[in-house]
Order: C-alpha cells, then structure tokens, then sequence
C-alpha cells in the first residue's frame, strides 16, 4: 500500500522543503502541498525545493485550483517541476475552498472543472488551444506529460474525475459501500466519455487523526471545523453524501454535539483513520482488503487555526509503527 501524507506551507518554504525531505525517509510514497496564495508562501516554489531535496517522494500540489491560476499556468508549472524531477510529479486540481475564498470568489463549477481539465491535459501534450480567440500553445513539454488527477468529493466531481482526469484523489472515506459507490460514479464518467479507465490512478483522500488515547481520536465528529462548519462538512456536505453510502445518515442540519460517543465511533471508523497507532494501521489492513485499497493521502485533521501546524505526530507515528506492518504484507 502507497502512503502519501498532506504537508501545509507552516514553515518557511526552505524548512518545509526539509520537513518534506524528512517525510521520504519516513518511507511515504508521495507528499501533497496545499495551494493557498493567502498563506504568504507559495506551493510550486516549495515543491520545486523539495524536489530537489528528495529522489524517490511523488510531489503535488493538494490542491491546486483553476480559479486562482489560469489552466495555461497551471500546465506550465507543471512541466517545469516536470523539468526538475522527471517521473515524480502529479498536478491535482480541485474546485477550490480556502484558496478561492480568501479573494471572494466562488469554487469552480462542474463544467469550468471540465474545461480545465482537459485545457490543461491538452497543452501538456503539446496541443494548439484556443483562449479568448487566440490559438497558443506550450513551447516546452515533456515526453510524458504530468499526469492531471482531479481532487474530487462530491458525486458529480467523482463522475467527472472518471470522464477527463489521469486519475483522482477521492475524498468518499473508507466504507466498502462508500467506496463501491464512488467507483460506480467513476465509471460512469469513463462511460460518459467513451474511454477505459484502465491506467486510472485512484487515491483515497484520509482524515487521520493518531493519538495515544484511541478514544480522544475518535471524538473528530463531535468538533467544528470552524465557527460556522461542522469538520463533517469540511470542505463541503459531499462528506454527508458518502456516509449515508455507508448507511449513517446524519440530517443535514446536524450540531456537532449531538453526536454521541458511539455514533462519532462509527463515523470515524467509515470515513478515515482515527486512533492509536496500532489502530489506524489495522484500520488500513482492513481497507485494503475490504475494497482492495492500495494507495492513501493522510490529511492529518484540524480546525481552521491550526491548518499549518506540520503534521508531525503523524510523520513519526506512520515512520515507527504503520509503514512498517504495510511493508509486511503479503
């Protein structure tokens, strides 16, 4: 099973390239950055000074968006980290949250999504494009060209991951029937665009919260993500969506508080990892062979205060006790 792991800009950009450096000898398979341009730090500069402190981590912004950067941007950043470590990096492109709201703009719709995705696609193959009426195109591009995933929650943004994108980062949780129905969706897309999805790289996005009281961990559902939102509806109410794929259906208007111990145990259990050590990594055996999931992104839980805090409980408890029993299966 592939780990990659969510790392915020909460550093300077050079210590944040070292804590990056610090996650590959941890033994994770790939690290996603977040976009966010009212962080004061940007996210292609740091990913391009990991990689250069790096030899095996795939690099990605998680996630960028094409909102706050043209597509025609967005492909050239990507073939110039291309450029710096060939084969290792991977553009993934959302709708935008905390990125497009900090300049009051709306995320993009399901259609703006499509265009992007398949702009973006097209000019790192080396396509002539239309904007506004002028025909341009990339002057630089790679043999391989950066695999595009889309960063995907809601249903309609699944089954669009399914129809334009190299692959998705799915945030659907960890339920077999949450993830049969996520596929189902993915299909749907490839069929709507007549394609296979055969070579279609599929992540599962994982809040994670490890902690040496199992019990605490688990308390996740009864928290606010911030003022106004529920962390059950962060980034949006697609997460209701996908329990209820999972048979627990929570009313749309539901107060954090009211969830009891069991309840929050249960959400917990169907939408990430949350717990010891030792618990999340049974919980990632059991995915694994539940639904025959092979590759995670941990994006370590928090409020909205503490989105740059660096992640490292989580660093030193997959590098000393999860990595290893995943290196030990069969």
């Amino acid at each position: 099973m592939k780990v990659d792991i969510r790392v915020p800009v909460g550093l300077p950009v050079q210590e944040t390239a070292d804590f990056i450096a610090g996650c590959e000898a941890a033994g994770f398979s790939g690290v996603g950055i977040h976009d966010h341009q009212h962080s004061g730090r940007d996210v292609f500069l740091t990913l391009a000074l990991a990689a250069e402190r790096t030899s095996r981590l795939t690099l990605y912004p998680a996630t960028t968006n094409p909102v706050t950067r043209h597509p025609m941007v967005l492909a050239s950043l990507a073939h110039s980290l291309e450029e710096v470590a060939p084969e290792r990096i991977r553009l993934t492109v959302g709708p935008g949250y905390l990125a497009v709201g900090n300049i009051g703009r709306p995320r993009a719709t399901v259609d703006a999504m499509r265009r992007a995705i398949l702009t973006i696609r097209g000019l790192l193959r080396g396509e002539r494009l239309e904007f506004s009426g002028v025909e341009t195109r990339l002057r630089n591009v790679s043999e391989r060209p950066t695999p595009v995933f889309m960063t995907a929650a809601g249903p309609r943004m699944v089954e669009l991951a399914g129809e334009v994108a190299d692959g998705a980062l799915l945030l659907v949780g960890l339920h077999p029937k949450a993830v049969e129905a996520a596929r189902r969706r993915l299909e749907a897309g490839a069929a709507r665009a007549g394609r296979s999805l055969d070579g279609f790289q599929t992540i599962f996005i994982t809040p994670t919260t490890v902690a040496d009281d199992g019990p605490a961990a688990r308390r996740f559902p009864q928290q606010w993500f911030r003022s106004d939102q529920p962390y059950l509806k962060y980034p949006s109410d697609s997460n209701l969506v996908w329990l209820r794929e999972a048979g627990i259906d929570l009313a749309d208007d539901f107060v954090p508080e009211s969830i009891g111990d069991a309840q929050a145990a249960e959400i917990c259990d169907a939408f990430g990892l949350f717990g010891t050590a030792e618990e999340c990594l049974a919980r990632l055996k059991r995915a694994r062979s539940e639904s025959g999931i092979e590759h995670v992104f941990i994006f370590p839980t928090h409020t909205q205060e503490g989105g740059y805090d660096m992640p490292q409980a989580e660093v030193n408890a997959f590098r000393e006790t999860i990595i290893p029993g995943l290196v030990a299966l069969p």
